[in-house]
């Protein structure tokens, strides 16, 4: 089945720009835990064959949605700034939709888990959206500058924004990109001493920007000016560690209830978009039905919790019960039908019912359920060294996306699309 947890109908690649989204990387390689950022200093920045910059711009934790993600009103900081964005609204779907800029920026930042203050600080780099009111027409139909046809409006860009920060955050922290080409054609290596953040901006940045452009807007006069008139020092704002060493996973059942049997169709992939971390493992209810249907069979708590999101087919439970999902282990249960979809501020047990799959939701071809895990913001993958652990079954990874393994014992269930013995699963 084809599955797709965003929002945005289109390809998230610019047409003016090339954009490689790998499907494969090491085997078992995971979201490893960041270095704490060494102290923040006057930019070293040199061109030298390749564009370059050890300047840091933002710590990890500036990056997702994480813990200090929770202390910002973005309604109240975007009404104060009184720009554009604080009047915009705009048509977000076929159905018609209307979505406020603001309610646009929290929107994404809780799906993508992307801070909303980078998201802000960005958005008014490159176009002045959050404090100017006099905003050009082309400005208007492409806020982050990413000049392409099929993608125009502030949902679209700015969705396309915090998925590519999503690839370069989780490419960088598994080793699986060194450099990036400017839109001039040129191309710069990432220095090794960046964190996985500050590379996010910059490989951005780059698919935004020739090499004049690109070498300001990372250096102290750039991204990071615009972030530090807003907000302050992002390195004052770093919290580290983001994934404590020794993290274990709760104990966690499967989704589904006794007696019931599920087709694992999905392994490791994307949590969200095509460039978060491969947090994301799927599975289809029972059926002798095909593509898009309506089922009365449930999806359950897979372990206890608060429920803190539920709306546009997605449910988020919320592990240590503060009621916060930028904090601790969150789950997100994906494509669930708004019949019989459970509210918010639910407390819930593990085995209690959340909804029924379907597709309602980002983009799917096939009733099903998309489950991923998230600790202070940060998707962590569901195979490699915290591996997605289900009563005893354990998600292992093929190296290729949506292929892999449950494990339990001597006992091994493929991910597979569509029904066959081999990929059967009950509790």
């Amino acid at each position: 089945m084809l599955d797709s947890a965003t929002a945005v109908p289109q390809s998230l690649g610019g047409s003016n720009t090339k954009v490689n989204l790998p499907t494969q990387r090491p085997a078992g390689s995971a979201y490893s835990t960041p270095t704490p950022d060494s102290p923040h200093k006057i930019p070293d920045v040199s061109v030298s064959g390749a564009a370059s910059s050890d300047f840091k711009i933002i710590p990890d934790s500036e990056l997702v949605f994480g813990p200090v993600s929770s202390t910002l009103d973005v309604d109240a900081f975007i009404q104060k700034q009184g720009g554009f964005l604080s009047h915009y609204s705009e048509f977000v779907d076929e159905k018609g939709t209307t979505l406020t800029g603001l309610e646009i920026v929290k929107q994404i930042s809780y799906e993508y888990s992307v801070n909303p203050r980078l998201l802000l600080a960005l958005l008014e780099y490159q176009s002045g959206w959050v404090t100017q009111n006099e905003i050009s027409e082309k400005q208007q139909t492409y806020p982050m500058k990413l000049i392409d046809e099929t993608r125009q409006g502030l949902y679209i860009q700015l969705s396309w924004a915090a998925n590519q920060l999503n690839f370069g955050f989780y490419s960088w922290n598994v080793g699986a990109i060194s450099s990036a080409q400017l839109t001039d054609g040129s191309d710069i290596t990432f220095s090794p001493t960046l964190n996985a953040g500050t590379v996010a901006v910059q490989r951005l940045l780059a698919l935004l920007k020739g090499s004049d452009g690109w070498l300001k807007s990372v250096s102290a006069e750039g991204v990071y000016a615009t972030y530090v008139s807003f907000f302050g020092i992002p390195f004052d704002l770093s919290v580290e560690p983001l994934i404590p060493t020794g993290l274990t996973q709760p104990d966690m059942q499967l989704p589904f209830e006794k007696g019931d049997t599920w087709s694992f169709t999905s392994g490791p992939h994307s949590a969200w978009g095509d460039g978060a971390a491969w947090a994301a493992l799927d599975f289809a209810p029972p059926s002798e039905i095909f593509g898009c249907y309506q089922t009365d069979i449930w999806e359950v708590a897979v372990a206890d919790g608060l429920i803190v999101r539920s709306e546009n087919g997605e449910v988020v439970l919320d592990l240590d019960g503060d009621g916060l999902e930028q904090t601790g282990w969150t789950v997100l249960f994906m494509h669930v039908e708004d019949r019989g979809r459970v509210s918010v501020g639910t407390r819930v047990r593990a085995g209690d019912r959340i909804g029924h799959p379907s597709c309602t939701g980002g983009y799917s071809t096939a009733t099903h359920l998309h489950l991923a895990r998230r600790y202070n913001g940060v998707w962590i993958s569901a195979d490699g060294s915290l591996p997605f652990v289900m009563d005893g079954w354990t998600s292992q990874g093929s190296g290729v996306e949506y292929n892999g393994y449950l494990v339990k014992g001597n006992k091994s269930i493929v991910a597979e699309d569509g029904i066959i013995d081999e990929n059967q699963i009950k509790r």
